[in-house]
């Protein structure tokens, strides 16, 4: 353990606010998933608190392995993952059927060891640091529209597409992050616009399909529109259902908090240890627990800031850029659904929520983040003088 110890590289400070929020989401996962063995009859409390241990420890240990590579060899290998990734995408879109009563385009189910594994979240972190790279190769350069729609936006919408029917708040948040690093990758606003307008008529056109061929995508568009409808006009609907017993539960909670495990509406609430365990978080440990919580998730959004400006590449600060805003992104977006400034998306909270393929995704991003804040790599990328624009020796790191 002390051997690793002395192993690990990296900015500190994002080691510590990582770990730190991965300790406190013990706490409420294993006082939400009473709800899950009690009102739901899966498991016990105790083997869901041990699943989240096994998970979160696979993913400090991907964390760990990740940030001893050199974040350099990733522009490299988001060329190679992205037609794995949307091979992935089309055969989980491809299944069509359900586990555990939800819908399974979401997830593929890994063979022998029956764990499930949702693809769009693994698309996410490729898809950004493709787009990282992209932006790197056409810096200073007078890119036309014409020459960008096949190395970036094609493959761009290959993944929204591919996301879009099951998930469409993954594909909105995900393409809405890609406009957002090109906009700080310098990319021309005028051919955002344009591909922002070209998003809404695509989107427009899916939702006019799925309403005249229900059996296509069955019961997707509905489930928006209900959740938006129920959001601008609430009704006797599941999701007003949920917002109204997470908003239950924040105002229990006063100030401080019923104490750790002492949560009612845990029972009440559905996905209470997932999607609105934020509200868990408030009605155990008050406005004081739910206002520290996002303060670590600021920090980690400062660090992330310091650590993109502190590199010395172009890519290395869009890298850390597109992979590190969404985690932060996604907490926010986690919290506004909970006090209702946001209609139901779906988001876990990084870090805290039970569940494993988002958790791992997050430890994957945070491994590189900090490989890209190791000072001691840049500086062996350096010595070893890597021609970033030679994709051979991006990947072997070496002439």
């Amino acid at each position: 353990m002390l051997r690793l110890l002395k192993n690990i590289r990296g900015d500190k400070a994002i080691w510590a606010v990582v770990a730190l929020l991965a300790v406190f989401s013990f706490l409420p996962v294993y006082s939400a998933s009473s709800n899950l063995v009690y009102v739901v009859g899966n498991g016990t409390t105790t083997g869901h608190l041990i699943k989240h241990a096994l998970l979160l420890f696979l993913g400090f240990g991907i964390i760990y392995g990740v940030h001893r590579i050199p974040f350099h060899f990733f522009k490299g290998l988001s060329l190679i993952a992205m037609p794995i990734v949307l091979v992935l995408l089309a055969f989980t879109l491809a299944q069509g059927d359900t586990i555990a009563g939800a819908n399974a385009s979401r997830w593929i189910r890994i063979p022998f060891v029956g764990i499930t594994f949702q693809t769009s979240n693994l698309a996410a972190v490729v898809l950004m640091i493709y787009v990282a790279r992209y932006l790197t190769k056409i810096k200073d350069k007078n890119v036309t529209f014409k020459e960008s729609i096949l190395p970036l936006w094609l493959p761009v919408f290959l993944v929204i597409l591919l996301i879009l029917p099951a998930n469409f708040s993954t594909a909105a948040i995900l393409f809405s992050m890609v406009l957002l690093l090109c906009f700080l990758g310098k990319y021309p606003l005028q051919y955002m616009l344009g591909m922002l307008g070209v998003g809404m008529i695509g989107l427009a056109l899916f939702v006019l399909t799925a309403k005249a061929v229900p059996d296509l995508f069955p019961n997707r568009v509905d489930t928006w529109m209900s959740r938006i409808e129920s959001f601008w006009d609430p009704a006797d609907t599941e999701a007003d259902y949920q917002i109204e017993k997470a908003k239950i539960a924040i105002a229990s909670g006063g100030l401080v908090g019923k104490g750790a495990g002492k949560s009612i509406q845990k029972n009440f609430l559905p996905q209470s240890s997932s999607d609105f365990i934020y509200a868990i978080v408030v009605e155990e440990y008050g406005l004081v627990g739910g206002f520290v919580l996002m303060f670590f998730y600021l920090f980690l959004l400062f660090r992330i800031v310091v650590v993109a400006n502190g590199n010395a590449t172009i890519f290395g600060k869009l890298l850390v850029l597109g992979v590190g805003l969404p985690i932060v992104f996604q907490a926010l977006i986690n919290m506004a659904v909970a006090v209702e400034l946001f209609p139901v998306t779906g988001q876990t909270l990084p870090l805290i929520s039970s569940g494993g393929t988002s958790s791992w995704m997050t430890c994957l991003a945070i491994g590189i983040i900090l490989s890209a804040s190791n000072k001691d790599m840049e500086s062996e990328r350096k010595a070893m003088d890597i021609d970033e624009s030679n994709p051979l020796q991006v990947l072997s790191g070496q002439l």
